[in-house]
C-alpha cells in the first residue's frame, strides 16, 4: 500500500493530496476548484484543491455553522 502525501503550494494555494504513485490517465472535476485524479483502472489516485485557504476555511466555517445550530436546536427541544 502506498502512503499518502500532502503538499501545499502557497504561491499558487493550491492543496494536492497524493493518495498513490500510479500515473495519472484522467482527472475530473467534481466540483469548481477540486479535480480528482485517477489512474487506467479508474481508481482515485490524488486529489487538487485550487484556493485551498479559502475552500478549507468556508469547509470549517459550515461544520462550525451546523453543529452550533444542531446544539441550539437540541437545546431549545
Amino acid at each position: 500500500m502506498n502512503k499518502s502525501r500532502l503538499s501545499y503550494f502557497e504561491d499558487s494555494d493550491v492543496l494536492h493530496l497524493v493518495i498513490s504513485e500510479d500515473a495519472e490517465a484522467v482527472s475530473v472535476e467534481v466540483s469548481p476548484n477540486i479535480t480528482a485524479e485517477l489512474n487506467s483502472k479508474g481508481e482515485l489516485i490524488g486529489i487538487e484543491i485550487l484556493e485551498a485557504s479559502t475552500f478549507i476555511r468556508d469547509s470549517i466555517l459550515e461544520s462550525v455553522q451546523a453543529r452550533v445550530l444542531h446544539l441550539a436546536g437540541a437545546s431549545a427541544g
